[in-house]
């Protein structure tokens, strides 16, 4: 999850310990949202995705207008919840696949976001 981090921070300008939030709201929402058999196969599939996700998990549950709230609490505006979503799903799509990626988004609900 280093490099999707670092990604964040270089390309959407937030700060580290904001960018490590984000993408374990992501991921969690990924996890809670969806059937237990994909997640665990995209999760396999994203190096390092257990820790930042157990961390957000520990922290407050809910959909994806929750996750959008949460992320906004670690970022200063919406405009940078989409850049973050984008960012993500963009290494999702190079770890993950075009194809399975697709589903991974209609899943979480992310669509509304890239």
């Amino acid at each position: 999850m280093d490099e999707v981090i670092g990604r964040l921070v270089a390309n959407v300008g937030i700060d580290r310990a904001a960018a490590e939030k984000a993408v374990g709201i992501i991921l969690d929402l990924l996890a809670k949202e969806g059937p237990p058999d994909k997640v665990q196969s995209y999760l396999a599939k994203l190096p390092g995705a257990d820790a930042p996700r157990q961390k957000a998990a520990s922290e407050e549950a809910g959909g994806v207008t929750s996750a959008a709230m949460r992320m906004m609490g670690a970022s200063p505006s919406m405009g940078k919840v989409e850049s973050v979503s984008q960012q993500f799903i963009a290494y999702a799509r190079e770890r993950i696949g075009e194809d399975e990626v697709g589903g991974f988004v209609a899943i979480a609900g992310l669509a509304q976001f890239v």
